[in-house]
């Protein structure tokens, strides 16, 4: 009995192997003999998968309304237009966030909103450094207000797009999207010889849209675009200032607050406006590769009390390396008149660090 048994096991085992072994030989004989249709297959189901994305669209909503297109004028000529954004709501009165070079210049400003109503707005007022000036206009229709993120919450590598008006009035709301690719970058700008510190993003920015805002993948503002690095070879490098920043700059601006920058008293030039000068040999004596020349220094100035000579080469205020005009003004406006900063200068040889309490007089340096 046992022994039949043991033989009907191993016979039931047997055909088992048998069974699994011929559909192996059936499966291999498929993928040899009909490759194209197993992939194909294959590729459909990944395809199928992989098309639901929806982008950005409904982050895009929470913001577009909020973005005008805006037109600077001077004598009833057009000479400027950019974009800006409305950031907050004080009863009827709106206020708008552009940039400063949107408006330079300017004696009446326009907005135009998404439904194509055009508004003339007032000035409320602009800080040049920091680029920035405020719009405000009067609406008894409740506007899309634009929601503010937090800066320093994001992160390189986030989702972040752009929505302005490049080249002309033709792309207005253009949106462009991309990541945020740096942050606190140090960007020079040539027009007022300062350095700003910037967010860095590859989304695409253009001519015209300056004053628009960088969003976060929440639809959240976290930056107003500035700037564009232009260069032969560089492709994808667009600025923003940091909403905060920016903001901080607006609330002074609406409040009436007389915005101040801290005064030393000195005309100077740096090492690469002066190297074929009069200053030549002084350069090559000192052996420094950059620096701030004094040209001269004011009587009874903040520099002149603090022991600034003409001829000092200015190399770091408080430690952080001066290597132009653009820096020793960057690292001066971090402080306000009263504050006393220790400015090291190159004199004859020898470095001193003189100590300087900041003035303000209305002017810059």
């Amino acid at each position: 009995m046992d022994e039949n048994l043991n033989k009907k096991a191993t016979k039931n085992i047997m055909s088992y192997i048998i069974v699994f072994l011929v559909g192996c030989l059936i499966m291999y004989a498929v993928v040899y003999f009909f490759p194209i249709t197993v992939t194909e297959e294959l590729t459909k189901e990944v395809r199928d998968v992989t098309i639901n994305d929806t982008g950005i669209a409904e982050a895009v909503q929470k913001v577009y309304d909020a973005v005008v297109v805006v037109s600077t004028y001077r004598e009833g000529s057009y000479i400027a237009s950019g974009t800006g954004f409305v950031y907050r709501q004080d009863g009827d009165t709106y206020y708008l966030l552009t940039n400063y070079h949107v408006i330079e210049n300017g004696d009446n400003v326009t907005v135009t909103f998404t439904n194509e109503s055009v508004v003339e707005t007032e000035i409320v007022g602009y800080d040049e450094y920091s680029d920035i000036a405020v719009l405000a206009i009067k609406s008894d229709e409740e506007l899309m207000v634009a929601e503010l993120g937090d800066n320093s919450l994001s992160r390189v590598g986030d989702t972040a797009f752009a929505v302005g008006a490049p080249l002309d009035s033709a792309y207005s709301w253009t949106v462009t999207r991309g990541i945020i690719s740096g942050k606190d970058r140090f960007v020079e700008v040539d027009s007022n010889s300062t350095v700003m510190k910037v967010m860095q993003t590859d989304a695409a920015i253009n001519s015209g849209n300056s004053g628009g805002p960088l969003c976060n993948a929440n639809g959240e503002v976290i930056g107003i675009t500035s700037l564009k690095l232009v260069s032969s070879g560089v492709e994808g490098m667009g600025f923003a200032i940091p909403i905060e920043d920016a903001v901080e700059k607006a609330e002074q601006i609406i409040d009436g607050e007389v915005i101040s920058y801290p005064y030393i008293g000195i005309s100077m030039t740096d090492f690469a406006s002066a190297y074929y000068t009069q200053y030549y040999s002084l350069i090559r004596k000192s052996g420094l590769e950059n620096g701030v020349i004094v040209i001269s220094v004011e009587n009874d100035s903040p520099a002149a009390e603090g022991g600034m000579k003409a001829n000092d080469i200015i190399t770091a205020i408080d430690g952080e390396e001066v290597t132009n005009v653009a820096y020793l003004k960057y690292y001066l406006y971090q402080h306000k008149a009263g504050d006393t900063v220790t400015i090291t200068v190159y004199r004859d040889g020898d470095t001193h660090d003189l100590k300087i309490t900041l003035g303000s007089d209305g002017q810059t340096l």
